[in-house]
């Protein structure tokens, strides 16, 4: 399955503004962009085939990783920490169209 997606790697200076989504398969999300989240400020975006979007983003000092679905209006998200398997696995597995149900055990987080 294909998704666009945007990113910044801040250690090669490389980024994709969410404007400019680059459309990848859910391969190349893993086996490419996922291992490059190595620095704290550093975040991938995957957005599917209805406009939704899931961002991972690699916690500060920590191997774990944030995943969450934005939302914008409400200026919060749905989201909840996962190790490197888990989002392996999420990806590996990653619907069409993401939801809450999608992702088992997202928390509700004002931003």
């Amino acid at each position: 399955m294909h998704y666009r997606v945007y990113y910044l790697f801040e250690r090669s200076g490389e980024s994709v503004s969410s404007a400019s989504a680059l459309e990848v398969s859910s391969r190349e999300i893993r086996e490419q962009l996922l291992p490059r989240l190595q620095h704290e400020d550093d975040y991938l975006g995957i957005i599917d085939h209805a406009d939704n979007t899931l961002q991972i983003l690699r916690e500060p000092g920590s191997i774990r990783y944030w995943v969450e679905l934005p939302i914008d209006a409400a200026k919060a998200s749905y989201g909840r920490h996962m190790d490197l398997e888990e989002v392996d696995r999420l990806i590996r597995e990653l619907p069409s169209v993401f939801d809450r149900e999608a992702i088992p055990g997202l928390q509700y987080r004002p931003w």
